[in-house]
């Protein structure tokens, strides 16, 4: 049995072949309590100068921090996922619609990309964090710091 397709969660590319991608590729543990709602991660990046794939973790909390993110993104702020564990991805948006991107996993890789995504980006980024939550429902609840449970609506 084969689990679903990966999802892009973050697909940000320009004219100039730089992008940045954050594809979700499935759970970490599937059917373990504590690894079950922790997803997979790949994170592309490539520009003229560099060709990377790197890996994160994504928990529950670094999807609900995006989702407020791109929210409340305006120019001068930043939207990014990880960061207090490994590897961080920063977005900046500036006035006249590029984005810096900033790849960071300590001992690894540091990185600065410019991009100018597409006017609707932003939207489109929403989606994708939906299709991703519909693709990987969260299932697990903490009832107690420390203990978990199945939600009583669990998928099997």
């Amino acid at each position: 049995m084969t689990g679903p397709a990966p999802v892009d969660l973050i697909h940000l590319e320009d004219a100039d072949g730089n992008r940045c991608i954050v594809r979700v590729t499935g759970r970490f543990q599937p059917g373990i309590l504590t690894g079950h709602d922790i997803l997979r991660a790949d994170v592309l990046v490539s520009a003229g100068f560099i060709d990377a794939r790197l890996d994160v973790l994504l928990f529950q909390r670094d999807l609900d921090a995006w989702r407020q993110d791109l929210a409340d993104l305006v120019p001068g702020r930043q939207a990014g996922v990880g960061g207090d564990r490994g590897l961080s991805l920063t977005l900046h948006m500036h006035e006249d619609g590029w984005l810096s991107v900033t790849v960071e996993d300590p001992d690894r890789l540091t990185t600065l990309l410019g991009i100018r995504p597409d006017e609707n980006w932003v939207h489109k980024h929403q989606e994708d964090l939906q299709r991703v939550r519909q693709t990987w429902p969260s299932e697990v609840i903490e009832t107690a710091p420390g203990a978990y449970q199945w939600c009583p609506d669990r998928k099997r």
